[in-house]
């Protein structure tokens, strides 16, 4: 799907961040023959380096520091990404220098924006027949209890409880009270005491400060459907990341929650998500405990969420400081919603170290495991975390894994995974070690091979043919690939025309370019007939991916700012608490280019921006940009 992926990594002062709470990144992977849904930019393709537990590189570091590792990271020319579609001028602007500078709303199934616009707790059909025929539970509690029992919530108060004294006691009398603090205070319990012959109604946290977590075991109607299914909001923050914490919080396993798609991190994205058998009202409280997070727009229903289920992404992107003329700008955002941009796999798919993931996938697949462990062990160039340093250094020293185990303070990094593994199983077992990193971690590897030969033979394509169909290219006839004569390809236009991923269950075009896949493969020491592996999960099926990709949705302007840390984007959020949109300047001394468009899934956002801007997108040249523009 079309997600977000770290482009820029310099920040302005007094950004938000979120709890540093991480999950490993596990979610299930297919091979199907027209490219998954599930393909997206927002796969969790995290660089060996970066540690899962509350160590990954967030993007905030010192800025000489993360130039200087950039200096060994990749450009766009690496990965096979060489051509545009359009014969406007390019201009320059920096992407992502604020995380708020990139929003992202899932399209779901129904083809409808999500939006996070709605925090009230949706009410079963018993519930709201008992409210028509009961009092408003806003009228039960006087607004001194409701100021007490809402510090008590929070834990602001010094003492354990509220007492509240039922003047009118009778049982339908305690009932409404006892509903009324439990609907609108969640978390709390209640009890009826008697005191000097007079009753109280008691509220309480159950378990201290752990009642935020704790699961009351409750009844679950039979007429509500077992999954509440909620709105996402998060900032800066990837979605693994933010279910971990809502896992936590919940006292739950990650695995309870589904979703369509991963959103990454250094953006603001708003999702749907489902979780099994939670109330709204639980998860309505947490609003209360999170930070940079957001959850609301609930509603019960009969089934989970499944990955590659969303039609798409709209995204609202900024770029700022500009060097484009209106008119460039203008003939630079026509040609994008008219012709549209290469279908390029973005560079966030490469890695961002001087080991891209390419060359560890192209490792698996020609079964070099000793390669394979030096590729992810050995030290490398570039500036990273001193302890990966000394766990890279003891290694190439000892060879030793328990010894160069003992330097992770942490051992849920993929190092840590692999070093843990050969420590069990031994150097003479590689494959076995190397199973114990997550499956979708292993498949990040493959899937990266797969997807710079794809974006180099696209190149050729485009190189060779333009944007003319011609006789050898492929369509899709539903899911099976054709190849056009060329009285066939007359009637075709460029957006139809697709390229595979090698892979033993594809076909390729039958011109000069389908035959430089067999040679590029082969330059790599691999056989293009014989795709399938002695392992089962590292055999390639193959897929289509289509050359072009035209936005929907597109309009864009050219706005004026004085402040350079204000954001530029009236997010869901904002609104729902009633502030104020960003006023912009006519006369500002900065300049920025408010973009928006939609994507269909498997596509990258960057992509498209890369054709307006005609600037290599890698974080390796958006730092220079960026040094150069801070200083």
């Amino acid at each position: 799907m079309a997600e977000v992926e770290p482009v820029l990594v310099a920040v302005l002062a007094g950004e938000k961040r979120g709890c540093p709470e991480d999950e490993e990144k596990d979610t299930p992977s297919k091979k199907p023959r027209v490219e998954s849904d599930q393909e997206n930019e927002g796969l969790p393709h995290q660089d060996e380096e970066e540690c899962l537990e509350g160590e990954a590189n967030d993007g905030e570091e010192d800025g000489e520091t993360f130039a200087d590792m950039m200096k060994h990271g990749l450009t766009e020319l690496d990965v096979g990404i060489l051509k545009y579609v359009s014969d406007h001028e390019g201009f320059s602007g920096i992407l992502k220098e604020r995380y708020s500078d990139f929003v992202v709303h899932e399209i779901n199934k129904q083809g409808k924006i999500v939006h996070l616009d709605d925090l009230t707790i949706p009410a079963d059909a018993e519930e709201v027949r008992e409210a028509l025929e009961q009092p408003n539970e806003s009228d039960i509690l006087t607004e001194e209890q409701k100021k007490q029992l809402g510090e008590l919530q929070l834990f602001k108060n010094k003492e354990g409880s509220v007492s509240i004294e039922v003047i009118d006691d009778t049982k339908e009398k305690r009932t409404l009270v006892h509903k009324a603090i439990k609907t609108q205070f969640p978390g709390l319990e209640t009890k009826t005491e008697e005191k000097d012959g007079q009753k109280f109604i008691v509220a309480y946290h159950t378990a201290g400060k752990k009642a935020l977590a704790a699961p009351r075991k409750h009844f679950w109607p039979k007429n509500r459907g077992s999954f509440c299914h909620l709105v996402l909001y998060k900032e800066n923050k990837d979605t693994m990341d933010a279910i971990n914490v809502l896992s936590k919080f919940l006292r739950l396993r990650p695995n309870m929650f589904s979703y369509m798609g991963t959103k990454d991190k250094r953006a603001i994205t708003v999702q749907e998500i489902a979780v099994l058998k939670i109330t709204a009202e639980r998860l309505a409280h947490l609003n209360k405990c999170l930070i940079n997070l957001k959850v609301g727009n609930f509603c019960y229903k009969n089934h989970p969420l499944k990955l590659g289920e969303l039609q798409g992404n709209h995204f609202t992107v900024v770029i700022r400081n500009i060097s484009g003329t209106d008119e460039q700008v203008h003939q630079a955002l026509t040609s994008l919603k008219q012709t549209g941009f290469i279908n390029y796999y973005g560079m966030q798919r490469f890695g961002t170290t001087a080991v891209p993931t390419q060359q560890v996938g192209r490792a698996i697949l020609r079964n070099d495991w000793n390669e394979v462990m030096d590729l992810i062990l050995k030290p490398r160039p570039g500036a990273e975390k001193e302890f990966l340093v000394r766990c890279r250094e003891e290694w190439a020293k000892t060879q030793d894994p328990e010894a160069a185990l003992k330097k992770l303070p942490n051992k849920r990094c993929v190092e840590g995974q692999l070093l843990r593994g050969l420590s069990m199983y031994g150097k003479k077992n590689i494959v076995t070690a190397f199973g114990l990193i997550p499956r979708n971690n292993r498949l990040m590897y493959i899937h990266s091979y797969q997807s710079v030969v794809w974006n180099t033979m696209v190149s050729r394509r485009i190189e060779a043919f333009g944007l003319k169909p011609t006789g050898g290219d492929l369509v899709l006839k539903g899911t099976t690939a054709h190849v056009l004569s060329a009285e066939e390809a007359e009637s075709h236009s460029i957006h139809d025309i697709v390229m595979p991923l090698p892979g033993f269950d594809v076909i390729y075009p039958t011109h000069h370019v389908g035959k430089g896949y067999r040679e590029l493969l082969a330059a790599d020491g691999l056989d293009i007939d014989n795709m399938r592996h002695k392992v089962k999960d590292y055999s390639l099926a193959g897929a289509y991916r289509r050359i072009l990709i035209r936005p929907s949705d597109v309009s864009w302007e050219v706005i004026h700012y004085d402040d350079p840390r204000i954001s530029l984007v009236h997010t869901d959020f904002e609104k729902l608490e009633n502030k104020p949109a960003p006023v912009f300047n006519k006369e500002g001394k900065y300049r920025a280019l408010r973009m928006e468009f939609s994507l269909p899934p498997s596509t990258y956002a960057t992509m498209a921006i890369r054709e307006v801007l005609k600037l290599d997108t890698s974080i390796k040249k958006q730092t220079q940009l960026n040094t150069t523009w801070f200083n």
